[in-house]
């Protein structure tokens, strides 16, 4: 059997009728659940911690995903910080009937492992080996300086106001 590094993880589920939408395609927000719960799994096997969600960037719904499709969420993690980690989640679907496959879905979940107070708590830095990896730390390290730039522009915005619901 092939095994994963520690920082990559596959998770394959079977898309049911409980997950159907009014359209009866798979809801987005079933997505989204196991997006986080593959994210979680991912983060947490790297650091050997528990992990919590910090941030979810560039959900892209390219495709619908149908009811009876198998779906195969592919994470890395991607680059890391001192305690925080960018966990990269491509979702490809499958129609078994059809024998056919196609991209539905990426995103870059921000992970932060936490000690048993819930403190933010050190993960091993990331060494990328291959081409692959390299390209995916670089361009992660790019969109963390993106989302740091965001964030201070959107303080700059609100000034001393919290934001209002």
């Amino acid at each position: 059997m092939d095994t994963l590094k520690s920082h990559q993880l596959s998770m394959t589920v079977l898309m049911t009728p409980d997950m159907a939408n009014f359209s009866g395609k798979v809801h987005g927000g079933a997505i989204l659940k196991l997006l986080d719960q593959v994210a979680y799994a991912c983060g947490s096997r790297y650091a050997g911690k528990y992990v919590v969600t910090l941030s979810v960037d560039q959900v892209m719904f390219r495709q619908a995903i149908n009811v009876g499709e198998l779906v195969t969420f592919l994470a890395s993690v991607n680059h890391t910080g001192t305690s925080s980690m960018e966990v990269g989640i491509k979702v490809v679907a499958e129609d078994i009937r059809k024998q056919s496959v196609r991209h539905a879905n990426s995103c870059f979940f921000t992970m932060v492992a936490v000690d048993d107070d819930g403190r933010p708590t050190p993960v091993p830095a990331l060494e990328p080996g291959t081409p692959d990896e390299v390209r995916r730390f670089a361009a992660a390290r790019l969109r963390r300086e993106l989302r740091e730039e965001m964030e201070q522009r959107h303080a700059a915005l609100l000034g001393n106001r919290t934001p209002s619901a």
